[in-house]
């Protein structure tokens, strides 16, 4: 079935993101946020990023125009009908996550797709929540999305080949690179990632450096765009936490143990950029 109308839920900077690619690839997008505010705020950070490609020639006059009429916004999924694939984008909180997918099952098509942007969840607990397990499936999008080429797709244990490559040709659509998960915790990236940010909070703890020498030993001796302490301030703090939470539970090996030092700024709310404190003031 060819994707034309996507919905996605969650106007946030990563539900954001994936709306905008979406309308860049010509599909019709319904952005959902239950905060009329969020939004509000969504839609003209979508509408201020295609414009940012118009003034740099990477989109035409006709197309900057049908995407601008291409998107809607609703307060409730519900109040959409008729669309082809749902995308959810909201916090990584499994039981909100899982009451989102209920209410997709009744506003996609029969045989219509329902992914998720998670970075860490079981997409098979996600897809028992749903009639329809099988066109469930795990849609991680890299922060910032516009700019990111990698888009990890998971399988959950029910999901099936045709959802798999209806997923993988609406990525491809959109511009994006496609790597394949099985669904185990933190998928492929942040089952390596998380731990070496974690390690890099192990080490401050311990005063084997401090944060900048630490992170500049990163950048340059491993020709990395930033060190690991930065990287994990602009993830936030509390996503990281949470992520190496579900690898240390859902792996059940003490190597994925969350840092003290990190679960106590998380504590004190350095959440990192977000929050204007994290390893570093912002």
């Amino acid at each position: 079935m060819a994707t034309e109308h996507i919905v996605v839920v969650g106007a946030g900077q990563m539900g954001s993101g994936i709306a905008q690619v979406a309308l860049q690839a010509g599909l019709r997008v319904t952005l959902v946020d239950v905060s009329k505010e969020g939004l509000a705020k969504g839609a003209d950070r979508i509408r201020a990023g295609l414009k940012k490609l118009a003034e740099k020639g990477k989109l035409d006059e006709a197309r900057l125009q049908a995407a601008y009429a291409n998107l809607a916004t609703a307060e409730r999924a519900t109040e959409v009908q008729g669309v082809d694939f749902a995308v959810e984008a909201v916090t990584e909180n499994e039981e909100l996550k899982r009451r989102i997918f209920v209410e997709l099952d009744s506003v996609v098509k029969p045989g219509g797709i329902l992914a998720t942007n998670t970075s860490s969840i079981s997409i098979t607990r996600i897809a028992a929540a749903t009639k329809r397990p099988e066109n469930v499936i795990g849609m991680h999008f890299m922060n910032p999305v516009p700019l990111m080429q990698l888009v990890e797709i998971i399988r959950g244990a029910a999901t099936s080949e045709e959802t798999y490559q209806t997923t993988r040709a609406l990525a491809e659509k959109m511009g994006k690179t496609t790597v394949v998960s099985k669904d185990f915790p933190g998928f492929i990236v942040n089952r390596i990632l998380i731990p070496m940010l974690n390690e890099a909070c192990f080490a401050l703890m311990e005063g084997v450096g401090s944060v900048e020498d630490i992170d500049t030993a990163m950048k340059l001796g491993t020709n990395q765009p930033m060190g690991p302490l930065q990287l994990a301030d602009f993830i936030g703090l509390d996503t990281v936490l949470y992520i190496a939470e579900v690898l240390h539970k859902g792996l059940g090996d003490d190597k994925y143990r969350p840092s003290p030092l990190l679960r106590q700024y998380v504590d004190a709310g350095w959440y990192g950029k977000k929050s204007g404190r994290g390893f570093y003031k912002y």
